[in-house]
Parts: structure tokens; sequence; C-alpha cells
């Protein structure tokens, strides 16, 4: 039995080392993290009740469920798109919803065994009629920070973008059994 598969490798911790690092201010009795102060008292338990089942499920290896495509998560103000991640024996498969954004305003960058997923949403709509006239703007940046496993072979990775979707394929790679030695009883 490979007790690896039981306690699956965490993507996130990267990612998550860096948001514990914006430390919650306690404000009449309640804390409140920096992201969060800006938003109204409902949007706020939202938010909490939403981590509060995210770091559920990330906690037994399962992946979080959210209904936002972006969800400004960050203190700094950048989104965070939805990242799905599965594994084969043969290889990883990382799939990040990116709707609104194109192909050449997303990069992919790997750096001390993580990967870097970066982006920037530029979307505007006009609209002319004999009665009105209107204009959406939709802007911002995203980033994801995935912590990279030891099996990832990072020099094989190949990336696709189509309808608003990168699909990122990593192979795995044998890694050598850590110095585990087997002692003899006498």
């Amino acid at each position: 039995m490979d007790i690896k598969k039981l306690a699956p490798w965490n993507w996130f911790k990267k990612e998550e080392e860096e948001s514990a690092a914006n430390v919650p201010v306690r404000r009449s009795g309640q804390t409140v993290s920096p992201e969060d102060r800006s938003l109204h008292p409902v949007l706020q338990l939202r938010r909490e009740m939403d981590r509060l089942f995210e770091n559920t499920f990330r906690g037994v290896g399962l992946a979080p469920f959210n209904t936002d495509f972006f969800t400004p998560l960050t203190s700094s103000g950048l989104l965070k798109p939805q990242v799905d991640i599965a594994a084969t024996d043969n290889e990883y498969t990382i799939t990040v919803e990116v709707p609104g954004v194109s192909e050449k305003d997303v990069t992919i960058e790997i750096a001390d065994n993580n990967m870097i997923i970066r982006g920037e949403k530029k979307q505007e709509k006009e609209e002319k009629d004999k009665n009105y006239y209107r204009i959406e703007r939709s802007y911002g940046s995203f980033q994801r920070l995935l912590s990279m496993p030891e099996d990832a072979d990072q020099d094989n990775i190949k990336a696709k973008f189509k309808s608003g979707v990168l699909t990122i394929k990593m192979p795995r790679k044998d890694v050598p059994k850590s110095g585990v030695k087997r002692v003899e009883i006498k």
C-alpha cells in the first residue's frame, strides 16, 4: 500500500504560507483578516464559511469547491481563478479556469519548485443604440502559486489554452526512495 496516496501532495502549500503572513486584525471582539476589512458583514461571514469548508476539504486531500470563477481572496487584490488538479500514475493535469482572458495574457513560470501562473483580464464591451450608450469594462490581475511535488518532471511540462481554460500536463518521474534502511533484528 502506498501511503502517499492516502495523504496527497499539498499543491497550495506556498500559496497558503503567503496568505498566512497576512495577520488578522481584531476589532470590537471579532477577528477580521486584511482582505475582509472593507466587506459588508454578510460577505465577511460568507467568506469565512467558504474558508472553513476549503480548509476542511483540503485537510482530507479533496479539492475545495467554489461557485465563483474568480474569487478575490488575496489581500493584494489579485483575482484567484479556480484550479483543478488530477493525477494518474503517469502525469499530473492542472486545469485553470480563466474566462474572458486571452492566451497572450497568461504566463507560466517555474521557480524554486513552484509553478507560478499569472495573467491579466482585460475585457471591454461597448454598445451603442439610438437611445443609449453603454461601456462595460472588466480588468484585473490574477496569480496562482502551486508547490510542485518531488516526482513532477519540470523539464517536460506542456500547456494549452482553449476557450478560457488553461490545461497543463506535467509528466511524473521516478523518484529514488528516500533513505529508508531496514534494521535487522537479532
